[in-house]
């Protein structure tokens, strides 16, 4: 609820210690710029210490890479994932490994990237660059690796044979050392789409997008790849970004109203949807916290992505754990749902059009 252009929460603000009341007020939410700026209050999201970012430029769309690397001191503590609607879109490596085992309380890399259940050779390249730096769980003999891995459907985008490989990944490692993220048609986000509830015809190009604040000592970001069948809204003033288009190509469908509409479910529905998110935070959280974190976070999905957790999205979100200062878990959950949902509509709004899909920014 809005009020005069400021949060109306000052009940919640009276029980809120002062650096946490912040949050609520609009002029004073302190935002790490994806694309840098003052070190330490406005900065790029590897201000998150033991961040590290870099996406492989390819020859198609799937054919590009997001890599999220932790440094080589193993700063990336604890790591959960809490999926929701998850479709056969989205294809995912060693996520549940890290959820059950008691003894993985820490991972070592996570990818995102495009090409399907064809992608997931990727992570190959991520564990052979860990292991020559001696970055892995110690068996005695060798380190292994856990590395987590999640892809989204974009074969209908360009090349469908043109995917992300070993190579590819390792030459993210490497660069993920200097660091060159871009919101936008990069890495995961390359093949992205939204609007395709009457198909690829009258979707939208998509991308990859970030957001993070920080409240007093406390930071949390958000990036996402947006791969949605849903339409994608500014949830802060209401107004459509992104999404179905009508069949003169230039005008907005609503989703939502299109699919109550067909009460008849098609019996092919298009599903290949997945929008994968990663919440980073320097919050102390344990894995069971950093799950309720996460499903918290899908709150963000759904101020933003309309329709969203259909049978036909694959929707994910892990939730990182990057260091030890103390924070209310609500609080953490709260902020992660506000900038995941603001990351999603820096994905859209920052990509450009691409493969004869247009962008929001042309419309």
């Amino acid at each position: 609820m809005r009020a005069g252009g400021k949060f109306a929460f000052a009940e919640v603000r009276r029980k809120l210690p002062e650096s946490l009341r912040q949050l609520f007020l609009a002029e004073q939410l302190v935002t790490l710029d994806i694309h840098g700026g003052k070190a330490g209050r406005i900065g790029h999201i590897a201000a998150l210490h033991g961040v590290q970012l870099h996406v492989t430029r390819g020859v198609a769309a799937a054919a590009e890479l997001f890599a999220g690397l932790t440094r080589c001191k193993l700063q990336l503590r604890h790591k959960q994932v809490q999926k929701r609607g998850f479709a056969h879109a989205g294809v995912t490596r060693k996520c549940g490994d890290a959820a059950r085992k008691l003894r993985a309380q820490v991972i070592h890399a996570l990818v995102l990237a495009g090409g399907s259940a064809f992608g997931l050779n990727a992570a190959g390249g991520v564990m052979r660059y860990l292991e020559e730096r001696g970055i892995g769980f110690d068996v005695g003999v060798t380190k292994v690796p856990l590395v987590c891995q999640s892809d989204l459907f974009d074969l209908t985008v360009a090349d469908a044979r043109a995917r992300p490989d070993a190579a590819m990944a390792y030459a993210a490692c490497v660069n993920a050392e200097t660091g060159n993220y871009r919101d936008g048609n990069h890495g995961a986000g390359t093949g992205t789409t939204v609007g395709k509830l009457l198909g690829m015809d009258h979707c939208m190009k998509s991308g990859i997008g970030s957001y993070a604040v920080q409240v007093g000592d406390l930071k949390v970001g958000a990036l996402v790849a947006v791969n949605a069948v849903g339409d994608v809204y500014d949830f802060e003033t209401g107004r459509k970004v992104a999404g179905l288009r009508a069949d003169d190509g230039k005008t907005f469908l609503d989703s939502e109203r299109v699919l109550m509409q067909q009460l008849d479910a098609p019996q092919e529905k298009f599903v290949g949807n997945t929008t994968l998110g990663v919440l980073f935070t320097n919050a102390k959280l344990d894995k069971a916290r950093l799950c309720k974190a996460a499903a918290m976070a899908h709150d963000g999905y759904a101020r933003a992505i309309r329709p969203v957790h259909t049978s036909m999205d694959g929707d994910s979100i892990y939730a990182v754990s990057l260091g030890g200062v103390p924070a209310d878990l609500d609080a953490v959950g709260v902020i992660g749902a506000r900038v995941m949902a603001k990351a999603i509509v820096r994905a859209v709004e920052a990509a450009d059009s691409a493969y004869g899909f247009p962008a929001a920014r042309d419309m």
